[in-house]
C-alpha cells in the first residue's frame, strides 16, 4: 500500500472496463442507433442503446461547434465539443428535449434519476482533422499519427452515483450488470467511443461523398478515448477505504491463486502472446514527464528481460521479478500473469464492490486498548516533521485542491492526511483508559481517525501507507491506481497533479463483440 508501488499499477482482467465487456458479450447484448442526426461540420445530436437481457441504457450524444479558443480540458470550462449523458432505458422525445436543454451545459444544468452519467468532450483537434480529411479523400489516417495520438476525442469528466441529480448507485447496484464498481461510467466511455468514430466517418462522407471511405477496423481498433483526469480524483481512495481494500485484496488474491497454477502448454501460450502485445504497446508509449519517461525507460528493459526468462513456475518467476525488475515491471508481470488464467481469477470481479455504509458506524464498546493496538498496526510510524502541504476544497468548483501549508489554508484542511491523523490519536490515546466511546465524547476531533483505523482492522488493504502531506507526493500516482482500476492505459503525467490515458484502445466495437473471443479484450493493445 505505498505510492510507489500504487503508481506502477497496470490495467488487468479484473479492471473495470473488461469486467463489462466480459459480461456484455456473455450475455449477447446488442447495441443499435436509433438516432443519428449529425450534419457535415460535426454537429448535432445521436443516441446508442445498449439492450441487454432485462434492460437497456442509452447513450444521448451531442455535438456542438466549438471554436479553438473554447477548448479547454479545465474543470472551470464552460463548452465542450461533445456533451453525453446515459440514460435508464430509451429515451422518449420529452426526454431528449429535456436532455437537450440540459446536457450541453454540465454542471450549470441538471439531469435526474432517469440518468447514471454526464459526461464531456473535447477533439484532440489536429488528428480528428486529418482522420476526417483523410477519409474524404478516400485513404486511411497515417498510422503512425494514429499511434502517437491514440484518441480523437477525450473525455475530462464522467461524473455518476448521484452527481447533479444523476441516479444514485443505491438505485442501481442490485442490478446484475451494474454489480461491478463503475460499470454506468465504463458503458457510457463505450459508447462515446463508438459515436466519435461514427462521428467522423459522417463528417467525411457529407464532405467528400464520391470518395469518402470509412477506416479499416484493425485501424479504428487502435482509437481509444481519451481522458484528462486532475487532482479532483486522487482523494477518492483515501475517502473509501473499504472499497479501496476490495479492490486491492482481489488483486491480491488473484495473484496468490497464479502463483499456485500450474503451469501448462496453453497457460505458457497465453502469457507469452499478453508479453509480446505488451512489449509492443509499451514501445508506443511516451510521456512528456521526467518521472514517467524514466519509468518507461526502465519498463522497456524490463520487457526485454521478461522475453528472455523461461518460465518453469509462476512461482518462480514472480521471485526472479522482485529481484531483477523495477516496480513498473513487477506490475506489469502481476497483470500479464493473470491473462491466461480467466478461471482463477474473473470471479474475483463478483467482490469488488463495497457496502461503505456498513464499515460506517464506530464501534463504542471497544477498549481503547484494542484501538492503541489497531492504530500501533496500521500506522506503526509517525510522518517526520510538519505538513508540507495542505488539501482543501476549492470555493468556486467545490473540487479538492492540494496547497503549500500555511495558516490561511488550515481552517480549510480536509482529513486526507491519516497517517498524520492516525499519529495524533496515538498521542491522544496514551494513557487513557476505558471504552471508545467515553474517549471520543472527551475528543470528538478523534471520530475521524478512530473510524479509519476500525476500518482497516477489518480491512487491512484500507489503508494507503505513506505521508499524504508530504512534499514530495506525487498526487498522480493515486490518479493512476485508481485509472488502472478502472483499465486505463498509457498513462502520461503533464505535472504532479494531472495526467492523461486511453480508454479501450484496441478494444472491440459493439457490432464487433459477438464475433470476439472468449475474452473480447486482452486489455494491451498494440
Amino acid at each position: 500500500m505505498r505510492l510507489e508501488r500504487m503508481g506502477a499499477f497496470h490495467q488487468c482482467r479484473l479492471s473495470f472496463m473488461r469486467v463489462l465487456l466480459r459480461r456484455l458479450k456473455a450475455e449477447g447484448w446488442r447495441v443499435t442507433r436509433p438516432l443519428f442526426e449529425i450534419a457535415a461540420d460535426g454537429t448535432g445530436r445521436a443516441v446508442y442503446t445498449a439492450q441487454g437481457p432485462e434492460r437497456a441504457y442509452s447513450l444521448v450524444c451531442f455535438a456542438h461547434d466549438l471554436a479553438d479558443a473554447d477548448r479547454s480540458d479545465r474543470v472551470i470550462a464552460t463548452r465542450w465539443d461533445a456533451t453525453f449523458a446515459l440514460h435508464d432505458g430509451v429515451p422518449t422525445e420529452a426526454d431528449l428535449a429535456r436532455l437537450e436543454a440540459n446536457v450541453p451545459r454540465q454542471e450549470a444544468g441538471r439531469i435526474g434519476p432517469g440518468e447514471l452519467c454526464l459526461s464531456r468532450a473535447n477533439r484532440s483537434v489536429r488528428l480528428f482533422a486529418h482522420v476526417v480529411d483523410a477519409l474524404a479523400a478516400g485513404r486511411q489516417p497515417d498510422p503512425l499519427r494514429v499511434e502517437a495520438v491514440g484518441y480523437l476525442m477525450r473525455t475530462t469528466a464522467v461524473y455518476g452515483s448521484g452527481k447533479f441529480g444523476a441516479a444514485d448507485r443505491a438505485r442501481i447496484c442490485d442490478r446484475p450488470e451494474f454489480a461491478a464498481p463503475f460499470q454506468p461510467e465504463m458503458l457510457t466511455v463505450w459508447l462515446i467511443r463508438s459515436f466519435v468514430m461514427d462521428q467522423v466517418e459522417a463528417m467525411a462522407a457529407a464532405r467528400a461523398p464520391d470518395t469518402a471511405v470509412t477506416l479499416e477496423p484493425a485501424l479504428r481498433r487502435r482509437f481509444g478515448i481519451g481522458n484528462s483526469t486532475g487532482l479532483g480524483m486522487a482523494p477518492f481512495l483515501v475517502n473509501h477505504p473499504a472499497l479501496l481494500h476490495r479492490w486491492i485484496a482481489a488483486r491480491e488474491t488473484a495473484l496468490a491463486r497464479v502463483l499456485d497454477a500450474p503451469v501448462t502448454p496453453e497457460t505458457i501460450a497465453g502469457f507469452e502472446a499478453a508479453r509480446d502485445r505488451a512489449a509492443a504497446n509499451v514501445a508506443g508509449w511516451q510521456s512528456r514527464h521526467p518521472a514517467q519517461a524514466e519509468k518507461l525507460a526502465g519498463l522497456r528493459a524490463d520487457m526485454e528481460r521478461l522475453v528472455a526468462q523461461p518460465v518453469e513456475s509462476w512461482g518462480l518467476l514472480w521471485t526472479w521479478a522482485q529481484a531483477a525488475l523495477s516496480v513498473e515491471g513487477q506490475e506489469m508481470l502481476v497483470s500479464l500473469m493473470m491473462e491466461p488464467h480467466g478461471h482463477l481469477v474473473d470471479d474475483l470481479a463478483d467482490g469488488m464492490a463495497a457496502d461503505e455504509a456498513a464499515c460506517f458506524a464506530i464501534d463504542g464498546a471497544m477498549s481503547v486498548a484494542d484501538l492503541r493496538a489497531i492504530v500501533a498496526r496500521v500506522h506503526p510510524g509517525a510522518p517526520q516533521g510538519a505538513p508540507a502541504r495542505i488539501w482543501f476544497t476549492s470555493a468556486d468548483k467545490m473540487e479538492p485542491r492540494l496547497g503549500a501549508a500555511c495558516p490561511e489554508l488550515e481552517p480549510y484542511a480536509q482529513p486526507l492526511t491519516c497517517a498524520r491523523d492516525a499519529a495524533r490519536l496515538r498521542a491522544a490515546l496514551a494513557g487513557a483508559t476505558g471504552a471508545v466511546a467515553d474517549f471520543l465524547i472527551a475528543h470528538p476531533e478523534h471520530r475521524h481517525a478512530v473510524r479509519r483505523a476500525q476500518i482497516a482492522a477489518r480491512h487491512p488493504y484500507a489503508e494507503i501507507r505513506d505521508d499524504l502531506a508530504a512534499g514530495d507526493l506525487r498526487p498522480f500516482d493515486m490518479l493512476r491506481a485508481k485509472l488502472s482500476f478502472f483499465g486505463a492505459g498509457r498513462f502520461d503525467p503533464r505535472s504532479d497533479r494531472w495526467l492523461r490515458i486511453e480508454m479501450f484502445r484496441g478494444a472491440p466495437y459493439p457490432e464487433e463483440l459477438p464475433a470476439c473471443g472468449a475474452e473480447p479484450w486482452a486489455g494491451l493493445p498494440q
